[in-house]
């Protein structure tokens, strides 16, 4: 992650002399409108409000922790390179998810139909009801056990249900958001939600979700 942080700062501007300012309380679409006007404290706050979530969204995506460094730098890169024509036409979550979104979908485009993750079953699914906190993030050993198993559990949902699930609970988006990212409508987020919990409960057996 450092590596990808130093990348991703000669990216910054560095001639914003009194431009600067202070970016703690600021919502995202402040911070990111404030670097566009110059501020790089500004990117470095999303940045770091946001670095742990999409990073793990790619690590829960791909077999490989590598692969999920090269499409969080990619995300990132192109956030930077759109500083000039940024136009604050939904919350930032939505823009961020949205170019993750489109990055994985174009990976998998390149592999072959073999290896492309399966689709999930169908968009006329049962509806769920919102779920609630993130699943994840406890730092106690048998919370860290419970991680692991979440998370090889997570890796066995198709693809869809998989996508939903992750920009939940590590993006915190809204099932609206979701819907907004992915083109679907919002009733099939919470189907594709309810077969994903459906299924971590019976892969997780007794463990509490």
């Amino acid at each position: 992650m450092n590596s990808i942080s130093l990348k991703l700062t000669r990216s910054f501007t560095t001639d914003v002399g009194s431009m600067e300012k202070q970016v703690v309380d600021d919502s995202d679409e402040d911070l990111m409108c404030q670097y566009c006007s110059g501020s790089a404290g500004a990117f470095e706050r999303l940045y770091e409000r946001h670095k742990g979530g999409l990073f793990r969204y790619f690590v829960r995506h791909c077999s490989s922790h590598d692969l999920a460094e090269e499409l969080f730098q990619e995300v990132w890169i192109k956030i930077v390179n759109s500083r000039q024509s940024y136009q604050q036409t939904a919350k930032f979550t939505t823009f961020l998810y949205r170019i993750a979104h489109n990055r994985l979908i174009d990976h998998y485009r390149h592999l072959s139909s073999a290896q492309y993750a399966m689709r999930a079953e169908g968009d006329n699914q049962a509806l769920v009801e919102e779920s609630g906190a993130p699943l994840l993030g406890e730092s106690t050993l048998e919370q860290e056990q419970k991680e692991l198993a979440i998370k090889e559990a997570v890796n066995q949902l198709p693809f869809d249900q998989r996508e939903a699930f992750l920009m939940q609970q590590e993006g915190h988006l809204s099932l609206a958001e979701i819907a907004e990212v992915v083109g679907i409508s919002r009733e099939t987020v919470k189907s594709r939600l309810r077969y994903a919990m459906n299924k971590l409960r019976q892969q997780l057996g007794e463990l509490k979700l």
